[in-house]
Formats: structure tokens, sequence, C-alpha cells
């Protein structure tokens, strides 16, 4: 049986240089607040509102270092609730996908596209991928045994990469859905 810690990742924003010295001002940093289990990211200290064409979300997190560009990762009730249409996407997927009004202390910025519900995914580095007979694109299954909400999780994509940490990610709606908690374990079942 081959196993995947099931982590949830709550709403983010990923920001460009260029979009942080806007929000916070010229010269501008992220300043670590916490590693996150990536190696390489961590949430900052820094945090903006984003705005929708019917409300806004205060208090969202910018996730580092800072990217090629603008992303916002919401679950699909966050975009309903700020009135933006529902794009399932792999992170880095944003062509044609909604934009919204990202507010810092120091001024505002506009994306035309960006905003996105993160397809359900698993890192892989490659010797886990290989164990496991999978590798990057790959679909599969997890099933999830929680207290009461016993689940099978589909359309998860897998990506591989050297510089990930094995774990698989869910939105907050699907960790709510499941009654997920820290230290879940999901079970990677290939095919059904």
């Amino acid at each position: 049986m081959a196993e995947i810690l099931v982590e949830t990742s709550a709403r983010h924003v990923h920001v460009t240089k260029e979009t942080l010295e806007v929000l916070f001002g010229k010269g501008a940093e992220l300043t670590k607040k916490k590693d996150l289990s990536q190696p390489g990211q961590f949430a900052s200290e820094q945090r903006v509102t984003v705005v929708g064409p019917k409300r806004e979300l205060a208090n969202v997190s910018i996730l580092g270092p800072c990217r090629s560009a603008d992303q916002v990762e919401l679950s699909a009730t966050d975009a309903r609730s700020i009135g933006v249409d529902i794009a399932i996407r792999e992170s880095g997927d944003i062509a044609g996908t909604p934009g919204c009004t990202l507010r810092g202390p120091a001024g505002e910025v506009t994306i035309k596209e960006g905003v996105i519900v993160a397809k359900r995914h698993i890192h892989l580095t490659p010797e886990t991928a290989e164990k496991l007979g999978l590798k990057s694109k790959d679909v599969v299954w997890v099933k999830c045994k929680t207290n009461g909400r016993e689940a099978i999780l589909g359309d998860v994509v897998v990506r591989v990469s050297e510089k990930f940490a094995d774990a698989m990610h869910i939105d907050t709606d699907e960790s709510n859905a499941i009654s997920a908690t820290p230290n879940l374990m999901g079970e990677i079942i290939k095919s059904l």
C-alpha cells in the first residue's frame, strides 16, 4: 500500500517582485513567518486583501519566494464568494483564468488573470515516484480514512521534481468535506 501525507492548502497569493513593491513599497522583501512542507517555500508575514466584483477577502497570506507571475489560489467557496468564476487548474497554468485586485498597505494591483482553484495534486521526489511506478502528469485516486467521512478523491495529478517533498495538497473545501486532520495519510490508488 502506497501512503501519502495529505495536507490542507489554505487560500494564498503568489506575487512577482514588481507586484510586491507596488503593494508594500519600493524595495519591499518578503519576511519569512514559517517554512512550508515543500523545500524553499514559506508563508510570509505580508498579507493582502483579495478584491473581487462581489466582495473581498482580507488578511490573505503571501507565500514566498516571489514568482514570475502573480497567482491567487482560493477554494471554490472563496471564488464564488468574491464573485469570480471557478477555474480549476494546476499551479502556474493561469492563461484564461479570472483576475482580481490585490490590495496592500502601499497600493493595489489588478491582475487580468491568475485566480485559480488548485487542482488536487501530489508532490513526489523522483525516487518516490519511481518506487511507486508513477510519473509527472499521471492521474490517480487517493483514499482518505477519516472519522465518519472516509472518501476517495479522484483526479489527483502527480507532480515529480527533485525540489519536492512527498505530500498531497487539497484545498480547504476538500479538507472540510472529508474532516481532514493533521498528519492524515491517504492511500494512493492507481485506478479504480
